[in-house]
C-alpha cells in the first residue's frame, strides 16, 4: 500500500519535541504558532506563540502578541503579554512592554521593562505570620 518514498516522509512528519524551530533574521510571520519543542526567533512574529519547551528571542528578534511557555531567554523586543511556567530571563539587551507573569524572573542589567509582573507561587504562612504579627501588636498596645 505505501512505498519507500510514503513511509520516509510519513517518518519525518513524525513530531519531535526535541527539536529547534528557528524563525531567521529577515522571516516576518503573522499568525499564531504552536509548537511542542524550542524555539528560536531572530526574525518578527505577529501573533500569539504557544510552546511546551523554551522561547528565544534574539538581540534582532522582535515579537508582538502573546506568549506562553515553560521558559524563556529574551535579547530582542516584545510588545507582549508572556507567560513564562518557570523562568524567565532579560538579557541586558532586552526590551519588553507588556504583562509578565512567571514563577522566576532573571533581569539583567540594561534590559528594559515596561508594564506589570505577576511572579512566583503562593507561599503558605506568610498571610498567618502577618496575622500574627498584628494580633501581637494589639496586644502589647492594649
Amino acid at each position: 500500500m505505501f512505498t519507500k518514498k510514503d513511509k520516509h516522509m510519513a517518518r519525518n512528519n513524525d513530531v519531535d519535541a526535541s527539536s529547534i524551530n528557528i524563525i531567521r533574521s529577515g522571516t516576518e510571520i503573522s499568525g499564531d504558532i504552536s509548537c511542542k519543542g524550542d524555539i528560536r526567533i531572530d526574525g518578527k512574529l505577529i501573533g500569539n506563540l504557544k510552546s511546551e519547551g523554551k522561547v528565544v528571542v534574539g538581540e534582532n528578534g522582535l515579537v508582538e502578541g502573546t506568549i506562553e511557555c515553560a521558559y524563556a531567554t529574551i535579547s530582542g523586543g516584545l510588545k507582549v503579554n508572556i507567560k513564562v511556567n518557570e523562568l524567565l530571563t532579560l538579557k541586558s539587551t532586552a526590551n519588553l512592554v507588556g504583562e509578565i507573569a512567571t514563577n522566576k524572573l532573571q533581569i539583567e542589567p540594561g534590559a528594559n521593562f515596561s508594564g506589570s509582573c505577576k511572579m512566583g507561587a503562593v507561599i503558605k504562612g506568610i498571610e498567618n505570620g502577618k496575622k500574627e504579627e498584628r494580633e501581637g501588636q494589639r496586644g502589647k498596645t492594649a
